[in-house]
């Protein structure tokens, strides 16, 4: 087995390691010790994302690892927020902002990375999913029954970027060929992921009764599945 397989392989492992250290003491507080697990956790996707990219340098490798240190920076503000309830405001608007601009780095790196080309009936599909997601979110509040409050704006347009992302992944690798970018595929799954996650997250932020254990573990253990996934889809490039 190539060594790249191996090496992203231990990360996996390890990040499974220190994710279980992390969820043990999350369920029952949010402390110090549970960030710098977390934290350790974001580091091992960081890494593994390192490892094909070394071995593989360009600028869709670039642009993935760059929206992964993001997404490592939104992991860190948004537990800071349990860590320092008086900064609630600022951690969290911190945390959308980080995960947003993680978000923007792998749109970059779908546009650049598509094989045979950029797509633009894959770009016009992503943008229409955007809009009808974005449209859920901000009529269908009550629906949902989650209150945003002043976040009403920012999980719209967060909520929209994200799907337009997973889509345009998904959609770029259809419409430019799956067999030639299947990294793209990957990613886009990765983004499936993510999106899990953020409903699970939007209940327990915005919701009522929805910061149960179950709910801390499975928005945790789905959003870290993408991140791996999508770190993943550097070993297919």
């Amino acid at each position: 087995m190539d060594m790249t397989y191996i090496l992203f392989g231990a990360m996996v492992v390890f990040g499974i390691i220190f994710l279980s250290m992390f969820l043990v003491r999350r369920v029952k507080k949010a402390t110090p010790a549970a960030l710098a697990c977390k934290a350790m956790t974001s580091v091992c996707f960081m890494i593994a994302a390192l490892i094909p990219a070394i071995q593989s340098p360009g600028v869709f490798p670039m642009f993935v690892v760059c929206g992964l240190l993001f997404g490592l920076l939104g992991d860190i503000w948004l537990d800071l927020k349990y860590c320092y309830p008086q900064d609630d405001d600022l951690f969290t608007k911190l945390g959308f902002s980080s995960f947003a601009v993680g978000h923007l780095f792998f749109i970059a790196a779908i546009i650049l990375g598509t094989e045979g080309g950029f797509s633009v009936k894959a770009l016009l599909c992503a943008c229409g999913v955007a809009v009808i997601v974005g449209l859920v979110v901000f009529f269908g509040e009550k629906a949902m029954k989650l209150h945003y409050g002043s976040y009403k704006m920012i999980s719209t347009l967060y909520g929209a970027l994200l799907f337009f992302m997973t889509a345009f992944a998904i959609f770029s690798a259809v419409f430019a060929g799956i067999a030639a970018n299947k990294h793209l595929l990957v990613m886009g799954i990765g983004g499936v992921f993510f999106a899990i996650s953020d409903l699970i997250l939007s209940g327990t932020y915005f919701g009522e009764g929805k910061n149960r254990p179950v709910d801390i573990v499975t928005n945790h253990v789905t959003y870290y599945i993408a991140q791996f996934v999508i770190a993943g889809s550097l070993l297919l490039f």
